[in-house]
C-alpha cells in the first residue's frame, strides 16, 4: 500500500469497484436525464435518473418482473425480456413528458448484442431519443427470441409479439 504525505485514498465507491467517476462526470455534464440500465441473472432494471445538487433523483423505475402483467411468462433474464422492459420503460418515460435521455450502463461490459443494448433498442423503439450505435444492437431474430425457440422448442416468439402489442397498446 502506498503511503506518504502526497498519497490520496480513492473514493470509497471507486475502491469497491462500484463507480467510475470519470464516466459519471461526463454523463452529468450532458445535462440530460440518464437511462440507467442494470442487469442481473434474474432480470433487467431500467431507471430514469436526474442529477441534482443534493443528489440523484429517480423519477421512474421499471423491472422485467412487470412483464407478467402483459402476459410474458418466460425467463425475465434474456434478450427478449430486456427489449420488452425497455419498450415498457420508453412508453412510461414518454407519459412523463420526457422524450430524450442518455444511456448509463455503469460498470457492465459493453459487448455487442448483449441485454443492455436490447433494452436500449426497446427504449428507442418506444420513441425516446437515446444516442446509440446501430452496429452494437442485437439482431432482430435474437430480440424476438428465435434463438430460444430453436434451442428449446418453446413458442417464445408468439408470446413476445403478444406482449409487445399489449405494451404498445
Amino acid at each position: 500500500m502506498a503511503t506518504g504525505p502526497r498519497y490520496r485514498v480513492p473514493f470509497r465507491r471507486r475502491r469497491e469497484g462500484k463507480t467510475n467517476y470519470h464516466v459519471r462526470y461526463k454523463l452529468i455534464l450532458s445535462k440530460k436525464p440518464r437511462v440507467v440500465i442494470r442487469k442481473s441473472n434474474a432480470g433487467t432494471t431500467l431507471q430514469l435518473v436526474l442529477a441534482e445538487q443534493t443528489g440523484d433523483k429517480t423519477l421512474l423505475t421499471v423491472n422485467s418482473r412487470s412483464l407478467e402483467d402483459f402476459g410474458y411468462t418466460f425467463s425475465k433474464g434474456n434478450i427478449p425480456a430486456a427489449y420488452l422492459t425497455g419498450l415498457l420503460f420508453g412508453k412510461k418515460m414518454l407519459a412523463l413528458g420526457i422524450s430524450e435521455g442518455i444511456a448509463d450502463i455503469g460498470l457492465h461490459s459493453s459487448t455487442k448484442g448483449n441485454r443492455i443494448y436490447a433494452a436500449v433498442k426497446g427504449v428507442v423503439d418506444a420513441g425516446v431519443d437515446v444516442p446509440y450505435g446501430e452496429e452494437i444492437l442485437p439482431e432482430e431474430d435474437r430480440i424476438r427470441g428465435q434463438h430460444i425457440k430453436d434451442y428449446t422448442g418453446a413458442d417464445i416468439v408468439a408470446q413476445f409479439e403478444q406482449a409487445k402489442e399489449k405494451i404498445l397498446g
